[in-house]
């Protein structure tokens, strides 16, 4: 719908390579204005929650009229959706790298749980884990299950994998994968973003504990 609503206003005498850059920069325009609306109703979701949050605030926070807004979203549950959807892209995005990856098992879960850690603390990761699912209409609430359900398979692949390397102890795969996610997604509850420990440094403790777990050295 984008792509022929930017069609249309093109001039008529442009056209190939002219009329196909014409059409991208605009595609992409209306790609980054999106972003931004996303992007600060995430802020305001974590700042004031989501019920306390109106789709008047975030006109007002990017300077914008209402009408602006439901020109990239239908609604706040939309806005809620894609929030959820962002945080776990980006979490997805860490395991779908590791995939190419020729280190051991451990290795690349130990990369996810940085990746699962900084996405936990931004914006989007407060939304996916704050926010509830009850908030969402049933499909929407589906599309997030079966996202969370893609993340739950991609921990539980590595760990397998680190199994068969043998960089991992033998272990219930699933029980693991839910036990590093539980504690990752608890994150949220208890991080501020002034808080001392960076994202970096909540990894690689939570690494160092999963490698190592309680036993005294």
């Amino acid at each position: 719908m984008a792509g022929r609503q930017a069609r249309k206003n093109i001039p008529q005498r442009a056209s190939g390579p002219a009329l196909w850059a014409s059409v991208g920069a605009r595609v992409r325009d209306r790609e980054r204005k999106r972003d931004a609306v996303i992007m600060t109703a995430a802020r305001a979701f974590r700042e004031r929650g989501y019920h306390n949050t109106s789709l008047d605030d975030i006109a007002s926070e990017l300077n914008v009229t209402k009408p602006t807004v439901y020109h990239y979203v239908e609604n706040k549950e939309q806005l809620l959706f894609e929030c959820f959807r962002a945080g776990l892209k980006l979490i997805m995005d860490g395991i779908e790298e590791q995939r190419e990856s020729t280190t051991t098992g451990r290795e690349r879960l130990a990369a996810v749980i940085s990746r699962y850690a900084e996405a936990i603390t931004s914006d989007f990761g407060w939304c996916m884990v704050q926010a509830e699912n009850q908030d969402l209409s049933p499909a929407m609430s589906r599309k997030v299950k079966a996202l969370k359900s893609e993340i739950d398979q991609g921990l539980r692949s590595l760990i397998r994998a680190g199994v068969d390397d043998g960089s991992i102890r033998p272990c219930d795969e699933k029980m693991t994968a839910f036990a590093l996610a539980g504690a990752l997604n608890w994150i949220a509850h208890w991080y501020r973003s002034d808080d001392q420990l960076a994202a970096a440094e909540i990894a690689h403790r939570f690494i160092e504990l999963f490698e190592q777990g309680l036993q005294p050295r």
